[in-house]
């Protein structure tokens, strides 16, 4: 005989306790067998553990039919899944098709043939378990995308990051500052991993930027600054119009991270809560971590005076909320400044 607690486990529904117990007598060996009398029990039961692999459902119960009981099981997503067969003595072709409709894999007539029961029982439990594991495959390899995805798209924003900044540190340490400040303001922990490796991507469109601009020691002209600020604007057509929401959100990031609150940034001069929150959030990420670096034309400021810097600008150039509060989160931000800080020289 099976172990008790290998066996499968059948709730069995039905208002007439004597076809409780010729359906235990039929199945009792193979299946542990829970049961009850009433279909509001029968819900309760159906969303306890140990969750029933399979429901052998009854119709004609009082207060709540086996239909009733049905539709319920089916619209709570904890119970959708399990195989209902009907167990019944209404035999009408409008009834099996009722029960059918219903989301029944099956439609057993009473009086209860013993070998057709265990037959489409035994059918019916290794068709489930066949459809979780199938399911089960499926979301592994759709996680295995989703990884595989993720790091395409990093690799893309650190292959631009590396024209600018040779050790790809600065988008480490943004992505990161952008994700302790998404994570205070949205409660999708969807979103705000998607929103974290899409913040690679913001300067992507600096793949298009001649290197004699990009890396210019000193101060750049009028016409050069101009060219520079096409780099939002390639960026968001590199990414394109794409359904993917993670390319998307990229684009959307990539195109306004250089938009400001008072409507005086670029490309298009929006302002407020008329930039996207993605954008607003990887402004302040993205102005923080190049205060702090080494650039050809500066030097690195100490943490303190970038964040002075912050704070002087909420409300003209950073949104004046997210602002207050990523100078809330000055340990974390520090916390990552120091780990992902740029090597130092070798010694000549």
């Amino acid at each position: 005989m099976t172990d008790s607690t290998t066996k499968p486990t059948l709730l069995v529904v039905d208002d007439t306790p004597n076809n409780i117990q010729i359906i235990h007598g039929i199945l009792g060996n193979e299946y542990n067998i829970r049961a009850t009398t009433s279909g509001a029990k029968a819900l309760k039961l159906a969303a306890t553990a140990p969750f029933p692999d399979l429901i052998l459902l009854d119709v004609m119960m009082p207060e709540m039919d086996g239909f009733e009981t049905c539709k319920h099981l089916k619209r709570d997503p904890n119970t959708s899944q399990i195989p209902v067969i009907f167990v019944t003595a209404k035999t009408d072709t409008i009834d099996e098709q009722t029960g059918f409709e219903l989301g029944a894999v099956d439609y057993i007539s009473k009086p209860i043939i013993p070998a057709v029961l265990r037959a489409r029982t035994k059918t019916h439990l290794a068709l489930s378990n066949q459809a979780r594991q199938l399911e089960a495959l499926v979301l592994e390899r759709t996680q295995q995308l989703e990884i595989t995805r993720y790091k395409i798209v990093q690799k893309l924003g650190l292959a631009a990051e590396y024209r600018d900044n040779e050790t790809g540190l600065h988008i480490t340490r943004m992505s990161h500052y952008g994700r302790i400040l998404a994570e205070k303001v949205s409660n999708s922990s969807a979103w705000i991993e998607m929103f974290y490796t899409a913040l690679p991507m913001h300067d992507i469109g600096k793949i298009g930027i001649p290197d004699a601009i990009l890396s210019k020691p000193g101060k750049l002209t009028d016409a050069e600054r101009l060219i520079i600020q096409q780099h939002s604007v390639t960026g968001a057509q590199i990414l394109g119009d794409d359904d993917d929401p993670l390319i998307s959100l990229a684009k959307e990031i990539a195109l306004n991270h250089h938009e400001r609150w008072d409507g005086t940034g670029y490309p298009n001069g929006i302002s407020g809560e008329h930039i996207p929150v993605s954008a607003r959030i990887a402004a302040i990420a993205d102005v923080y971590d190049a205060l702090t670096s080494d650039r050809p034309y500066k030097v690195a400021w100490s943490a303190e005076k970038a964040f002075d810097y912050i704070a002087e600008n909420a409300g003209t150039q950073f949104d004046p909320e997210l602002a207050r509060i990523f100078l809330t989160c000055k340990e974390q931000i520090l916390e990552v400044q120091q780990r992902f800080a740029e090597p130092a020289p070798l010694s000549a």
